[in-house]
């Protein structure tokens, strides 16, 4: 079981550094000056990360046929040439690189998320087969905590220099995961544990140190406007102890096996304890019945039949107006901080991502404590009240003052992560296991969609609001409209979800 726990702390830790496509906001300003493009070519920009999901299913291929090792390296060598040969760029080593080659190197760097998010989802899925919803929700919760860590190593190294940040942020996204790919490696592996057994203590301690993790991002993101007394450097060590703690839980199991494998007083206990053994495989084996049971409950649909049915069109749009806004409005945090003269934007994507941690645990925070109490409610229910309070936030940011950007953001942050986290039990509830892996690849399509459409509509807007003469747009009205709209849109996919929870009301029963 000490294997089984570090496979998992391994997970966070792949998780922790593989959202890079987060940090783009703390660097696009710059980048679109350095570039000389327009605000619609650095929307497809941050788009074209997205668009790597396109591609994910290609990951899931190479993993049912490579081991998952290979499959991991795979990964951080794609991140490593398509943010790479960027900071090449950036810093004149190579001399010339059209618009089209930056747009084609940041989907390859985008695609090896899904090849680092491919084998983090099998890791915990086989080493915790009766707890893989809360192991993979848990792990996946780190992935709204990537564009903390690098946004506070930028603070502690960077001058102040836009320039200077932009450059690092480049290197940082190529060098760390490719560097943390190789450590976590020889973990990336089925560790053949059988049926998970007392895990609960293990997952309470996980529970509190990943909250904590989450506070201490929350209250560090708030920077030079209550924690002034604190260098960054200092910051930085802290996110470093935080992600060095989950390895408490298999170093303790790890005492804990050699102490009782070094016990040598085994006198008329033997009775006992073999009917103690038996009751734990009872005991199992029922739990494992209830499971295999649940799971036989939901109909396996395959992906033909799956786009003929009306509740996946309903999930989907409902995913696309609700997640896919608010992932549109995070790409663009950069430009519309700038807009409106605030300049506290790396705060602003820290605390993004802070929340977005939070929101990415409290599914499986839920799913633990809760599973089998009456406050359960269904996936799309859950999906839908995540929804709903980004339809206010949008709203909120027609205000001018710079609290509610602060607030909204906070808001935008902590429900996208969170609807992220429930659409992979949601899929697996409405259409089954068994081809969860093309399934849910084609629902996420939506997100370069969405990132395309919606980045396009407010770059459009963007550009309505400027001056003659004007590089780019300055006061609350840039994008005034787009909040307009994207508040709508948020509305619809509320509704939508509302829909879709009645449809499948008997079906999804947790």
């Amino acid at each position: 079981m000490a294997l089984q726990w570090l496979s998992l702390v391994g997970v966070i830790w792949l998780q922790s550094i593989n959202g890079t496509n987060s940090n783009f906001p703390a660097y696009s300003s710059e980048l679109k000056r350095m570039l000389s493009i327009t605000q619609p070519q650095l929307n497809n920009l941050a788009a074209a990360s997205d668009a790597g999901k396109l591609f994910g299913w290609i990951s899931g291929t190479a993993a049912a046929h490579l081991p998952l090792w290979i499959v991991l390296l795979i990964g951080a060598i794609l991140g490593l040439i398509g943010y790479g040969i960027q900071y090449l760029f950036l810093i004149n080593q190579i001399s010339s690189l059209s618009y089209w080659h930056v747009f084609l190197l940041t989907v390859l760097a985008g695609n090896s998320i899904c090849w680092i998010n491919t084998v983090s989802y099998l890791v915990s899925i086989k080493n915790f087969p009766l707890d893989r919803q809360i192991a993979t929700g848990l792990s996946t919760s780190y992935i709204g905590f990537s564009a903390k860590i690098y946004t506070d190593i930028v603070d502690a190294v960077a001058s102040n220099s836009p320039s200077e940040r932009a450059k690092l942020f480049l290197l940082l996204n190529s060098v760390v995961p490719f560097g943390v790919c190789i450590l976590a490696a020889p973990l990336a592996r089925d560790v053949h544990v059988g049926k998970s057994r007392k895990l609960a203590g293990g997952f309470i301690f996980m529970f509190v140190i990943t909250v904590f993790t989450g506070i201490y991002a929350v209250i560090t993101s708030l920077g030079q406007n209550i924690l002034r007394f604190l260098h960054p450097s200092t910051i930085v060590i802290g996110v470093a102890v935080f992600l060095i703690l989950p390895l408490v839980v298999p170093l303790s199991e790890k005492v804990r096996e050699t102490l009782q494998y070094k016990c040598l007083i085994r006198v008329h206990d033997e009775g006992a304890s073999a009917t103690s053994t038996e009751n734990g495989e009872n005991l199992e084996e029922g739990e494992s019945n209830l499971s295999k049971f649940c799971e036989e409950s939901v109909e396996e649909i395959g992906v033909k039949l799956m786009l003929r049915r009306v509740e996946f069109w309903l999930y989907f749009f409902a995913y696309l107006f609700g997640a896919t806004v608010g992932l549109v409005y995070l790409n663009n945090l950069g430009q519309i901080a700038e807009s409106r003269g605030c300049s506290g934007t790396l705060a602003l994507v820290s605390l993004s991502s802070a929340f977005s941690f939070f929101g990415r645990l409290i599914p499986s925070f839920h799913d633990y404590f809760f599973k089998k109490s009456k406050y359960m409610i269904s996936r799309p229910a859950a999906m839908t009240c995540m929804i709903i309070p980004m339809c206010g936030a949008m709203f909120l940011l027609v205000n001018k003052q710079d609290i509610w950007l602060y607030i909204s953001t906070a808001i935008i942050g902590i429900c996208t992560g969170a609807i992220t986290t429930i659409s992979v039990s949601t899929t697996t509830q409405l259409f089954g296991t068994k081809n969860f892996g093309v399934n849910h690849n084609i629902l996420v399509s939506n997100i370069p969609i969405g990132s395309f459409l919606f980045g396009d509509l407010a770059a459009l807007l963007y550009n309505g609001e400027k001056l003659s003469g004007e590089d780019n747009c300055i006061g609350q009205n840039c994008y005034q409209t787009t909040f307009i709209v994207w508040g709508f849109l948020c509305f619809l996919g509320a509704f939508l979800g509302f829909i879709l929870h009645f449809r499948t009301r008997k079906v999804v029963i947790t």
